[in-house]
């Protein structure tokens, strides 16, 4: 996994947690870390296809606003600040079937103080396009 040196203590940190989340449950494997593009391949896989062997359009949004949530924390300078999903929608672009991976690519389109919108396409192995996001994300308080 490649992380930007300036954001390593941030992501070591956050990583660092034993609590388990969706990332876990769906197998995601972080590939790239950073603020301006985050990467991380998914399984496709008993986790991640609905009852007919495709990728599941929900694991394709959920590897989405993954992506997007991360890269707009380590977007987020001020520690009394967290970024939480506003909006997402999803565009699915051609199916996967069961067995290989996926890679969700994630790049900020606006990095504001008050909300970011970040893009994510997903692709296969070979590159093809299967699922384009956007997501919008507040910056709000932490409690």
């Amino acid at each position: 996994m490649k992380i930007e040196e300036a954001i390593r203590p941030k992501i070591e940190q956050m990583m660092s947690s034993d609590r388990k989340n969706m990332g876990h449950a769906l197998g995601m494997d972080f590939e790239l870390i950073s603020r301006s593009e985050m990467r991380a391949s998914m399984p496709v896989n008993e986790n991640t296809t609905q009852p007919f062997g495709l990728l599941h359009g929900g694991a394709s949004v959920a590897l989405a606003e993954t992506l997007a949530s991360i890269g707009a924390h380590l977007n987020i300078d001020d520690d009394s600040k967290m970024a939480v999903g506003l909006e997402i929608n999803a565009n699915h672009i051609r199916p996967v079937r069961f067995g290989g991976s996926v890679t969700g690519i994630a790049k900020p389109i606006h990095r504001g103080k008050q909300t970011q919108v970040w893009e994510i396409r997903i692709e296969t192995d070979n590159g093809k396009l299967v699922c384009i996001s956007r997501c919008t994300l507040a910056v709000v308080n932490r409690r």
